[in-house]
């Protein structure tokens, strides 16, 4: 294969691979966090510290980078990213984690998996996205999207009989479990709280891919909206804690290694990617791999935890894999149209040869 042919292949694939890397890197994620919050880690501090960390570790290559490249501030992109640090690093995280305590991980995981239905509509009204009922590739965007969101309700609420893999660890692990019991009020509080933070990340990426377009400098972008959601993170810190500064205290433990992994990659990281691929595929093309994580979660699991996939949920991750190559081939047929229409467009411009005309038509 020559370099011209790995490169155009390279630039194919390099939203896939990018978004297969991300919802790697979300799998293993959910992995330390579980480890850190049975250590005690208060999801409060965090957020600040992991948004901190990210801010730290990008900031310096985005300074750097695109120094020449850097759209102008101006009040209306600032504002953005104050209303994108609000609903990411504060709003999203904090309601996500806080629900937890009044409902299961069970619960919070597969009420997660919506978030590509909320984004799809929330495209549709902002007319980031465009969908025509009678057009096939259309259909399948739809249909993609919810074979994909039910695919991932399976792999969390249906068990069935276990099955064993040949990756799976061979170790017996005993794990203590504990019984936690909430009353129909702190249940319907915790569902609300998962429910809304769906909501407010779907919000994030509709937001983001709007405020690319104006400030298309997506280190930079990422940078500033973790300064921002750290700082904004702090300020509920100290309105949720009060006097209590020993939520504060950063100790050399799998709660530091939780914040600085969670903040380079599942934040400063995610956002420049996420920033990149949404330029060229739109928002919902971001959302639709979240599912893609439970299958990430469940090959570790089975892997390094010694846990037991169940057939609910190996028929749950097909399921998934096929609800993405629905959403996928019509985001494809859609860019081929458009593609097609530009081209034509282009042409019938170009043979006008009178110059005001084709001034006008271009």
């Amino acid at each position: 294969m020559s370099i011209e042919s790995f490169k155009r292949v390279y630039v194919c694939t390099k939203p896939y691979l990018f978004m297969i890397f991300l919802q790697a890197s979300y799998g293993l994620n959910g992995l330390v966090i579980k480890c850190a919050l049975n250590k005690g880690l208060n999801h409060y501090t965090f957020s600040v510290y992991k948004n901190a960390f990210a801010a730290l570790f990008i900031g310096p290559f985005a300074f750097f980078l695109e120094r020449k490249i850097r759209p102008k501030m101006t009040i209306s992109i600032f504002l953005k990213i104050m209303l994108l640090g609000l609903l990411g690093p504060v709003i999203d995280q904090n309601l996500l984690f806080g629900g937890m305590k009044f409902t299961t991980v069970t619960f919070a995981a597969a009420m997660r998996n919506i978030v590509p239905v909320i984004t799809f509509v929330m495209a549709l009204i902002v007319r980031l996205e465009t969908v025509k009922m009678k057009s096939l590739h259309s259909q399948g965007k739809i249909l993609g999207t919810l074979v994909t969101v039910g695919g991932a309700m399976m792999m969390t609420l249906i068990r069935g009989p276990s099955i064993r893999f040949p990756w799976t660890n061979d170790h017996t692990l005993h794990h203590q479990t504990s019984v936690n019991t909430f009353n129909t009020q702190d249940q319907l509080k915790g569902s609300l709280m998962v429910t809304a933070s769906c909501f407010s990340w779907a919000s994030f990426l509709i937001v983001q891919a709007l405020t690319l377009k104006s400030y298309p400098a997506e280190l930079s972008f990422a940078t500033l909206v973790c300064m921002i959601g750290a700082l904004e993170g702090s300020l509920l810190v100290v309105v949720a804690e009060r006097a209590n500064a020993s939520v504060w205290s950063i100790n050399w433990d799998i709660k530091l290694l939780a914040e600085i992994y969670s903040g380079i990659l599942c934040s400063g990281c995610a956002y420049y990617i996420s920033g990149v691929v949404m330029q060229d595929k739109g928002p919902v093309f971001v959302a639709v791999f979240s599912p893609l994580g439970l299958v990430f979660v469940a090959i570790l699991g089975s892997t390094i935890l010694a846990e037991k996939l169940n057939l609910g949920s190996v028929l749950g991750a097909v399921i998934i894999v096929f609800g993405l190559y629905l959403v996928l081939w019509g985001k494809c047929k859609d860019q081929n149209r458009q593609d097609q229409e530009s081209s034509i467009a282009q042409q019938q411009c170009d043979e006008h040869e009178d110059s005001d005309v084709k001034t006008q038509c271009c």
